[in-house]
């Protein structure tokens, strides 16, 4: 069993910046996949970042790519999304997740491929 706690959420101007964490329990393996998906209201879950354990290679959604990093500290089992030059429409429930080799395979933006999830943590951006 594996349970995500996720923080570092909030609000900020546009062209802001903040940090997202998000704490693993449990066992980790290395063929796992660690990422952030986000959701709007009225919306569906959407994939933002991840990465594969096995080979540390980070995967971003088009509309991220350049603005967010995701980084992994595998011995504190934490999963970090620095997030730059923040824009309106990134405003959401910010999910960190955890999916397994054989199930997410090459899909990794597909949320519905990933076993664990968080609570969640906010994100708001105003202009």
């Amino acid at each position: 069993q594996v349970q995500l706690v996720e923080s570092g959420g909030g609000s900020v101007q546009t062209g802001g910046s903040l940090k997202l964490s998000c704490v693993a329990s449990g066992s980790l393996l290395n063929d796992d996949w660690m990422g952030w998906f986000r959701q709007s209201p009225g919306k569906e879950r959407e994939a933002v970042a991840a990465i594969y354990s096995g080979t540390r290679r980070p995967y971003y959604a088009d509309s991220v790519m350049g603005r967010f990093t995701i980084s992994e500290e595998r011995d504190k089992k934490t999963l970090l999304l620095v997030m730059n030059n923040l824009k309106f429409e990134d405003t959401a429930i910010y999910y960190c997740g955890r999916g397994r080799w054989p199930r997410v395979g090459g899909y990794w933006y597909q949320s519905d491929r990933w076993d664990y999830w968080g609570q969640g943590t906010r994100v708001t951006v105003s202009s």
